[in-house]
Order: C-alpha cells, then structure tokens, then sequence
C-alpha cells in the first residue's frame, strides 16, 4: 500500500526588536511596543507577502479547488500584522480556512518558548488565546496542535491531550524512534503524534536552491516519484512557508515546483491529506516516550537552537522570572518569542546556515538589545507594583549594569544579569576572582549602587569565604522573591 502524504505549512513573523534600542527612563509611552520593536517590522511583513503569502496562497487556492490538501498554522502575532498592515492577504488565508480541503493547526498565540517555562500555566494560556483567534477569525477551532519549532516530549503531550486536541505534530527524530520509521502514526501519553519525515520536508525547505546538491534541480516530478516510493503508511511533511518566495526567491523556481507539485503527486497516485483524518482514520502503530525535549531545529533537533549557550540561557531564565513585572502582558509575551532567542544562537555549518535565515543581527547584539529591552520594561513596571523594594532588587539588568567578574588578569567569562544569576555565579566562578572582587570593594559596590541592597552590601562586606557568600546572598534572594510573589 502506497503511503499518503500530510502537507503543512507554518506562517510566522515576529516582531524583531529595535537594534538601537537604549533606554530612556524619563521617555514615557503608553505604548512600549513602538519603543521596543524595530519599525522595519511593517516593510518586512508586506515584502514578506508580495514574494511569499500572497502569490503563493493564491496558487494554493487554486490547487485546492483541484483537490489538493494542506494545512497551515498562522502564529497570533503574523496575524496581528496581517490585520495591521496587509489586510488583503489575510482575506486570502481566510477564504484557504474556509476551504474543505485545508486545515488550521493550532500553535502558541505568541510562537513562544512557554513550553519550555517550569510553569506551564503560561503556555497553556497561549495555546488557549491562539484557539480562541483562530475560531474568532476563521470560525474554526483547531483539532491539531504543533508546538513552537515543534518543541515536544511526555509533559507537552499530555497537556496539549487534556486541552483536547486530537493529535499533535512534531519531528521524527532518530533518537526517539530507533530503527522505527517516522511515516507512522505514534501515541505519546495517548495523544496521537505525527512525525515531520525531517529528509523529505528539508529536501524543500533546505536544499531546494543549493546548486552543490546532488540532486539539484529538484523537480515536482521527482519529488513525488520519492514520495511514491516512500516505505510507510503517512509521510508528514511540514514547512515554514516563506520557503516560497521569500527564503528561496521566485527566480530560483520554488514557486513554479510548489505549482506542479500537487499534478505530479496525482500522476504518482500519491494521496495528500489532512492531519485531522490521518488521526481519525489510522492506528498508531506504536507509542513514544520523550523525557528530553525534541525539536525540529538545526541538526540537534532538541533546544539548543534557542537555549544552547550562556546568553540565550540568561535570557531565557530572565523572562521566564520577569512574571510578577508584566503589567503590560503582550509585550512580555512577544518577548516569549521563539525568534529572539534563535538570533542568540552560535551556530557553524549548516545550522550556522539555517540561521541566517532568521537572524537580523549579530548573535551577541542580539543578546544585549534583547536585555537592554527586558530591563528597560521590567524598570518601568515596577513604578505600578505594590512591592517595589524586592521588585528592583531582583530586576533583570541590561547589559551596562550586569556584574562582569574579573580577576588579576581581567575578565574571566561570567556575567550576573540580575541577583539570581550572581548568586548562581558565585558557586562556579574562580576563586581568585572573589577574592579580587572583595579585596577591591567591587560587590559592595555593585550590590550598593545597581541593586540598592545597602543593608546586603554590609552584610557581605568583609567575607572572605564563597561558602559564607552564597549563604547571605541567598538569605536576601529568598526573601525578596518571598516578598515578591
């Protein structure tokens, strides 16, 4: 029996922050997003839907009416440009919505990293407000859920289970399948699981343009001859949908492949079909067990790609504590946004490569301008919090005032962006560089004149041992997050 195939595609923008962003505390705005977000964000959106959603959402429309089968899930925040700035496409994702033969897939409102939070009160919340817009919108509730860069193991799968969707996607990756072929369907804690076939979808969306590629040019015709000869039961291939016009432009073909491709797949009698009837109609052969959280990013396919070295660490560990400051709750979600952490990432190789898709700015200041704006709107909602002592105490610092540690010979690769991480610090940072530190007054300073601990700064004055250290800091920390919450 030949296999069928499931087509999905995944529409995301976000919106990037402003490089050049720099504080200014006596600046009020109502409105933080136009000081914290580039306002290029307009421009890319609408060059984004002249080369890609427009042009090819009509071919799609078309191909539909054929009997071509698709599903695309749009992140909250495209959708909130597309109102803003190109309202005519977002009529055209409405009449594909609306069509027999597609399906909207749910996803987190904000394409965030929420899952990923130890609390998953957020990323619920998320999935919930990306349900809710969608039925709002389109008038259809999403029945199938993927999860921001396909981020998955046993505790999404459960949650996404008893919110009630019916299947879930994610990537098929070697490491939890073994020898098993990821063109089945799977359960993982009795929630049906479809498995992105990572060759076939990366044949598109990685390689089509790359002329050094054995198999280039890549044809509708020989797309769908592999896909025929595919061992399995259901190939899922999933996609981001700039891939067409926009990562790889019109002149390099992709267009005319994605026009040809669903005539090529009948030529081959090869079945596309929707992710809903795929769950409805197979039986999983088999279950997954995710302890570690898999993913379709760069070549490791786990978290790395957004939380893989010490900065996107530090931003990540920062807003996920920033809860108690968010006033203003979108702009602390869009700062949940999976993309500002990507642009983190220090990647080589084809990950390096893949990259540079996303990345609008060098990975380090990426990581400043992301902390810059992560403190800059933590600083001003602590004006409205009723604890403000705890809440300045434990803030999220921008790069100018974080805590560089040091030693006789300079700087020694550690920096505390907030109380939190100075404490983490202290119990992996060298021994020579607290002595240096204490020797010169440097902590009593910091801890004077940027977290205005006056009483902690006498507190550890003096203290020679780590040990004695970490026992006052922690001391303070646990009681301003006490006071805090």
């Amino acid at each position: 029996m030949m296999a069928d195939i499931c087509i999905g595609f995944e529409v995301h923008q976000p919106y990037r922050l402003d490089r050049e962003f720099s504080a200014v505390p006596k600046e009020k705005k109502q409105d933080l997003s136009h000081l914290y977000f580039n306002g290029l964000n307009e421009k890319i959106l609408l060059r984004v839907a002249e080369k890609c959603y427009n042009p090819a959402t009509t071919l799609i429309l078309e191909k539909l009416d054929e009997g071509f089968s698709c599903s695309f899930s749009l992140s909250g925040i495209v959708i909130e440009q597309l109102q803003r700035w190109s309202p005519d496409t977002l009529s055209l994702f409405e009449q594909v919505a609306d069509h027999r033969n597609c399906e909207l897939i749910g996803q987190t409102y904000y394409h965030s990293i929420a899952s990923c939070f130890s609390d998953k009160t957020e990323f619920r919340e998320q999935v919930r407000q990306h349900a809710d817009l969608v039925h709002d919108l389109f008038s259809v509730r999403p029945a199938i859920f993927e999860n921001t860069e396909f981020a998955f193991n046993n505790e999404v799968a459960k949650i996404i289970l008893d919110m009630g969707f019916a299947g879930i996607f994610t990537e098929g990756v070697d490491r939890v399948l073994g020898k098993r072929s990821p063109d089945y369907l799977y359960t993982c804690q009795d929630l049906p699981v479809l498995l992105r076939n990572t060759k076939l979808s990366d044949d598109i969306a990685l390689r089509f343009a790359n002329r050094t590629w054995d198999q280039y040019p890549l044809t509708a015709d020989t797309y769908a001859r592999w896909v025929a000869a595919s061992p399995g039961d259901i190939i899922s291939v999933f996609l981001g949908y700039e891939t067409f016009g926009e990562h790889f432009l019109k002149e390099t073909g992709i267009l005319d492949f994605l026009s040809y491709l669903p005539g090529e797949f009948r030529n081959h009698d090869v079945q596309t079909v929707l992710p809903s009837q795929v769950v409805a109609d197979r039986t999983p052969v088999g279950t997954l067990d995710v302890h570690e959280t898999i993913s379709w990013a760069d070549l490791a396919k786990d978290t790395s790609a957004w939380m893989g070295n010490e900065r996107s660490r530090t931003a990540f560990h920062a807003v996920q504590s920033a809860r108690p400051y968010a006033a203003d709750l979108p702009i602390w979600r869009y700062l949940q946004t999976s993309d500002h952490f990507f642009s983190m990432a220090s990647r080589y190789g084809s990950s390096g490569e893949l990259h540079t898709h996303f990345s609008h700015h060098e990975a380090e200041e990426a990581f400043k301008t992301y902390m810059r704006v992560l403190s800059d709107y933590e600083s001003r909602n602590i004006m409205v919090m009723k604890n403000k002592k705890p809440a300045k105490t434990l803030r999220a610092l921008s790069p100018e005032l974080a805590f560089h540690f040091a030693g006789p010979t300079g700087f020694v690769g550690y920096v505390a962006y907030s109380l939190d991480q100075f404490l983490e610090l202290l119990s992996i940072v060298p021994n020579e560089s607290i002595r240096y530190h204490q020797e010169r007054g440097d902590f009593v300073t910091w801890i004077t004149d940027v977290l205005e601990e006056p009483k902690l700064a006498e507190r550890i004055s003096g203290l020679s041992e780590r040990h004695e250290l970490i026992t006052v800091v922690s001391e303070r920390r646990e009681q301003a997050w006490s006071n805090l919450k």
